[in-house]
């Protein structure tokens, strides 16, 4: 009994140090990093810069110069590398601008740029060239009191786009969600709301004219069925909301791209057909409107083939088209062949855009699996990322470079 009870503690002391270990390919240090640092039994954690290191078979490790060899993360396409990594050393911003695009560009949030491993890899302007905010210009966080704004938040990812030299993306004026109480509860006559769309759009816009490029004015107006959905917003307005927030937004700022941005308008239907329709609308009766964005939230696997189709059709009314809230996620766990066929998911994607000259530049919905809004509103699902939570970059992101045409 008393063996038995030593070999218990003795398992308690080591079974830490076993859970404690990165496997091969594993991320192992850097700034930031708060995981293992050690690798599993014939492995080494090799250093590849002040913010990345990674476990390797210990007959790969290598010395590192004061000029170190990039990761196996981002060798050229003919080195070897592990199935979930990356070949690519293209930098994306720099790639789709050398193709015609304006941008390629991420959505960020504010609790993120605390995250130094993060901020090392989102302030490369050559990786990216263009921001949106997440949630810090929505209703709920800049007018949560009627009449009484804020925008510290806002502000925090503004000034990060100036400071790198990047467009910036308002992200959004009139939406159905993330609302306050006082509006998404509130009793309000015709003019009463009119006036509050107004007043919110107008102030939101103005205050960062001359730093957004483009404005999502009016963000998921339809129902999957083609409907509009029924919020305080059409319930008291009907469809004029919508130019009632476009016509308030181009006299705040006058140089602002307007947009429309939707999702499930990448597949032929319903939903895509009536917001073609609210479209030629719009031009007819002289509303401003000059972009419509196209979110692509796809699944692996499920990316659409008439995406091309569906923005040339778009643009073909005489608006722009940007792809705006680009992730395709998986059913966990992520396994090589899912992670080559995200991989040709995004090329296709990237190649649609691409091949229409109105799509102006592409933004994914966060760069890093680490930040995906993914696992907490899809149950099971996530990887939707072209790097992973480690700041490793994964075949999806040569497949942004092969779309792109590199």
């Amino acid at each position: 009994m008393l063996k038995l009870s030593i070999s218990f503690a003795a398992l308690a002391v080591l079974l830490p140090f076993v859970q404690a270990q990165s496997p091969v390919w594993g991320q192992c240090g850097g700034i930031g990093w708060t995981g293992p640092t050690t690798c599993t039994t014939g492995n080494v954690c090799q250093e590849y810069s002040a913010y990345y290191s990674q476990c390797i078979p210990s007959g790969q490790a290598t010395s590192v110069s004061s000029a170190p060899s990039p990761p196996p993360s981002s060798h050229s396409s003919t080195s070897t590398a592990p199935s979930g990594a990356s070949t690519s050393s293209a930098k994306l911003n720099q790639l789709a601008k050398s193709k015609g695009k304006l941008y390629f560009g991420t959505a960020t949030d504010n609790s993120e740029l605390s995250d130094t491993g993060y901020t090392a890899i989102l302030d490369d302007n050559t990786m990216f060239g263009q921001i949106t905010p997440a949630n810090s210009m929505k209703w709920d966080a800049t007018e949560p009191e009627q009449g009484q704004f804020t925008f510290s938040g806002g502000d925090q990812i503004a000034n990060l786009a100036k400071s790198n030299s990047m467009l910036l993306r308002g992200h959004n004026c009139v939406w159905y969600n993330q609302l306050p109480s006082w509006v998404s509860s509130g009793s309000f006559t015709a003019a009463q709301l009119t006036s509050i769309i107004q007043n919110h759009c107008s102030t939101l816009v103005t205050h960062y004219k001359g730093q957004v490029y483009a404005w999502d004015v009016v963000n998921e107006p339809f129902n999957d069925d083609g409907t509009w959905r029924t919020d305080v917003f059409y319930n008291t307005l009907g469809t004029s909301y919508v130019s009632i927030a476009l016509n308030a937004a181009r006299q705040a700022d006058p140089n602002a791209k307007l947009y429309i941005n939707e999702y499930n308008i990448e597949y032929v239907g319903a939903k895509a057909t009536s917001l073609l329709n609210l479209v030629k609308t719009l031009k007819s009766q002289s509303v401003p409107l000059d972009g419509i964005g196209f979110q692509c939230h796809f699944i692996v696997g499920q990316v659409p083939t008439g995406l091309q189709s569906q923005l040339s059709t778009f643009a073909a009314q005489g608006v722009e088209v940007a792809i705006t809230e680009l992730d395709i996620r998986m059913t966990l766990p992520s396994t090589p062949a899912l992670l080559q066929q995200q991989k040709t998911d995004y090329q296709n994607t990237i190649a649609a855009c691409s091949a229409v000259e109105a799509c102006v530049g592409v933004t994914v919905w966060d760069w890093t699996d680490k930040y995906s809004w993914v696992p907490n509103t899809f149950s099971g699902q996530g990887a939707a990322c072209p790097w992973d939570q480690n700041f490793a970059k994964k075949p999806a992101y040569d497949g942004i470079a092969i779309g792109f045409g590199n």
